[in-house]
């Protein structure tokens, strides 16, 4: 049982990073399946990548440049394959006027001009976010934040349904409901991440990532009926940006 789960764990690391694993992981649909309750942990390593590059670039340049270069090792590590998620979603919601036309938008190659915009201000908003926080909460804000936003991107999985007909080896995993067991192990690997965080901070950035899923999912379920891969994508951006803003709250005195 413990090397099926670990095949499915590193499974997990190759469908969603570039990050190399052993020749003896396995392939197949079943196991692409269950990998996916182990999405927020590959989170967890994403942003221990990033925190890592923080800290340590931390040494020689201030935290602006730290924060930019840990930010460009964690686009290294997924491929900015969330990034591009993001992108193909905003494109085909922004562009397309019913659900056929908003899919092949997002299924096309080329990038318009409300994904060039959203990448940019996704991206710039991570930077300032996370150049605006306490120099030594960066860390653990990358941590949490990689694998919360991962974790409230799944339940789209849970309350809605795939809309792509064609589902081909990629999407196949992106396509299949949680069972009760794989999302207990989901959300345990994503509270892991926020044990290093005040309550406080840690409460409202899980608030505000959770929001913004429910906005899109809304978006999601009246445009598509549904959700695709990509949606996933740019429902991870979108959260992990709100859980960086959240860390930055103000509470009242």
């Amino acid at each position: 049982m413990l090397r099926r789960e670990l095949e499915y764990f590193l499974g997990a690391i190759r469908f969603f990073t570039r990050l190399p694993v052993p020749a003896w992981v396995g392939h197949s649909a079943e196991k692409l399946d269950a990998s996916t309750r182990y999405f927020p942990a590959v989170g967890l390593i994403v942003g221990a990548i990033g925190a890592l590059v923080y800290l340590a670039t931390l040494q020689l340049w201030p935290q602006p440049v730290a924060v930019l270069l840990a930010m460009a090792a964690t686009l290294y590590a997924t491929g900015a394959f969330h990034e591009d998620g993001l992108s193909d979603a905003v494109d085909g919601l922004g562009g397309g006027w019913d659900k056929q036309r908003i899919l092949e938008i997002m299924k096309d190659s080329r990038v318009g001009n409300y994904g060039v915009i959203v990448l940019w201000l996704g991206l710039t908003g991570k930077f300032v976010v996370l150049a605006a926080l306490d120099s030594a909460a960066v860390p653990w804000a990358l941590v949490a934040g990689h694998a919360m936003s991962r974790y409230v991107a799944i339940w789209l999985m849970v309350g809605m349904n795939y809309v792509r007909e064609d589902l081909q080896a990629k999407a196949k995993p992106l396509a299949t409901r949680l069972s009760t067991g794989s999302l207990i192990v989901a959300t345990g690997f994503a509270l892991a991440g926020l044990l290093p965080l005040a309550w406080p901070q840690a409460l409202a950035g899980c608030l505000l990532a959770a929001l913004a899923t429910a906005w899109l999912a809304a978006k999601f379920r009246r445009w598509l009926g549904g959700y695709t891969g990509d949606c996933l994508g740019a429902a991870q951006q979108v959260a992990e940006i709100a859980f960086y803003l959240g860390l930055l709250v103000q509470w009242p005195q």
